[in-house]
């Protein structure tokens, strides 16, 4: 009787070990979304949410907000020596937008891929799958937003969402 409660409790704490290294390796990145405001107007809401959950995204949060002058200007600032500012100020402030935090394993690059290469026009040859191809006009009007590297992930998804801890915008655990 006390060798098999012996072979239960190796048992026991072998389990719990090897699930605390599946564990470590289910380390899902987080990276931001915007559904620009061509994109929320024009219905493509929905359809651009499919394609979301199909390549194995998670939504971990979401929100509609309206963009003012001063937040959209903050949120581009790495754009305010480039001609085009003015004219993506107006854009982004000519309606609402859908802000995400996707999950998935390699998030930033795999939401990149996704959403294809800026200029809309262009994603229609070359990525004619790619959400930009899709919905998206010309280089500005190109209907959507990713992340380009996981600090910049880190400092967009705390800009709309406040309440998430630097920790929580990286990566996350699937620990209960």
């Amino acid at each position: 009787m006390a060798l098999r409660a012996v072979g239960f409790f190796i048992l026991v704490c072998i389990f719990f070990f090897c699930r605390s290294l599946t564990d470590a390796s289910l380390e899902r990145e987080k990276t931001l979304a915007m559904i620009k405001p061509d994109g929320l107007l024009s219905n493509y809401t929905d359809e651009i949410k499919r394609v979301i959950l199909e390549s194995g995204f998670n939504i971990f949060k979401e929100k509609i907000i309206q963009l003012n002058e001063e937040q959209t200007a903050t949120f581009y600032a790495e754009h305010s020596s480039k001609s085009f500012f003015t004219s993506l100020i107006k854009y982004m402030t000519s309606g609402p937008v859908l802000v995400m935090v996707l999950e998935k394993e390699n998030a930033v690059a795999d939401w990149r891929a996704l959403i294809g290469p800026t200029d809309a026009h262009k994603a229609k040859h070359t990525h004619p799958h790619s959400i930009r191809a899709m919905c998206g006009l010309d280089k500005e009007k190109n209907c959507v937003h990713g992340s380009e590297s996981l600090q910049s992930a880190q400092r967009e998804i705390s800009f709309f969402f406040t309440e998430m801890s630097p920790d929580e915008v990286v990566t996350t655990n699937d620990e209960l």
